[in-house]
């Protein structure tokens, strides 16, 4: 890559060696190094007309309606995976996060944590492939911030990721709205991501090997919400996956839910790598698969509506929403019996996002 023209009027003469060139602690200190580092590396992959500016912030146009900001730092290990790698799957988590408000995501910043000694040719690979899913999603990276850590203080890189996003009026789309008789569905197949994750850590092959879900939900999110206006509640299941975010809503509506182990989407390689890996495929992280509460009258709508969708065509209704004031969630199982599905003891997976 040759030297823009930003760079080279700063008297900046080599361009970065994106190949075999390393993070230096002088990329976070401010000077010229660290601007070479955002004109030749992150400004060329995110330019847009915000990122332009060139201010320590963006400025950007009100919106019409309810705005929404969620924030997640993402600490994967590893950094590359099959279905995709930590960049893309910043972008894709905060949009979820959004998303599952009722929220149109609009923007995105993007804050860098880097270890002194890491490629700048896996560093180029992350941002080329966060600048792909934001271009994909159509979510700009519109301001950012980059720090460096002395080597052996960090892993490589962690990247935080906060979303803008904007609610329409009429939706109304919370934890604390699930109600008795509502329906449970999830979009698809659970457990494919935090599997994909744990074999590649424990050095494992598959007969078929299972890739991350990670995606952007916010056009299946939008198809739902136009289907079923009256959706009560939306969540991504990732870390504790579907168990852990039907405990969440449970605890925070006040009210018991019931799902049935014969209607929940799990690959039967997921199921089996799960059973070698000593796992419940239930509290496995998920990042491209979202869980809705909906009124019973519109459950088999807002179904063909997710099934219309790709990111959707394996969506089930797995269960319902029953008055409990202890807010249990219980599975009825396979073989006719009934066992709680409780909160996860301590981290099953950890570094999975």
């Amino acid at each position: 890559m040759s030297a823009n023209p930003k760079t080279v009027k700063r008297g900046y003469i080599r361009p970065l060696d994106l190949k075999h060139g390393k993070v230096e602690m002088a990329h976070g200190g401010g000077g010229r190094a660290m601007a070479q580092l955002i004109d030749e590396l992150f400004q060329l992959a995110f330019d847009n007309p915000w990122l332009r500016q060139a201010n320590d912030q963006a400025l950007l146009t009100r919106p019409e309606g309810r705005i929404v900001m969620a924030t997640d730092s993402h600490v994967v290990a590893p950094l590359f995976f099959r279905g995709g790698d930590i960049g893309s799957l910043s972008v894709h988590g905060t949009i979820n996060d959004v998303a599952t408000s009722g929220a149109r995501p609009l923007w995105l910043s993007a804050g860098f944590i880097l270890e002194e000694g890491f490629p700048l040719a896996d560093l180029k690979r992350i941002v080329d492939s966060m600048a792909a899913a934001a271009k994909a999603a159509g979510v700009p990276i519109v301001t950012g911030d980059t720090k460096v850590v002395e080597r052996g203080k960090g892993d490589g890189v962690f990247i935080n990721t906060t979303g803008v996003g904007v609610v329409p009026d009429g939706i109304e789309i919370s934890g604390d709205r699930a109600r008795p008789g509502d329906r449970i569905l999830v979009s698809g197949f659970l457990g494919d991501h935090g599997v994909a994750i744990m074999s590649l850590r424990e050095n494992l092959s598959f007969s078929t090997s299972i890739q991350s879900d990670s995606a952007a939900l916010h056009e299946l999110i939008a198809a739902m919400i136009a289907a079923a206006p009256g959706i009560h509640c939306l969540r991504d299941p990732t870390r504790g996956g579907l168990a852990a975010t039907l405990n969440e809503i449970a605890r925070q509506s006040g009210v018991g839910m019931t799902i049935r182990e014969d209607d929940i989407p799990v690959r039967e390689e997921v199921d089996a790598a799960c059973e070698l890996l000593g796992l419940d495929p239930l509290y496995v992280a998920n990042e491209g698969k979202v869980v809705a509460v909906c009124p019973p009258e519109s459950a088999e709508r807002l179904l063909a509506a997710m099934r219309a969708h790709p990111l959707g065509q394996d969506a089930a209704i797995i269960g319902e929403v029953v008055a409990d004031e202890h807010a249990f969630v219980q599975m009825q199982t396979s073989f006719g019996g009934r066992r709680n599905v409780d909160w996860i003891s301590g981290e099953q997976l950890p570094r999975i996002c």
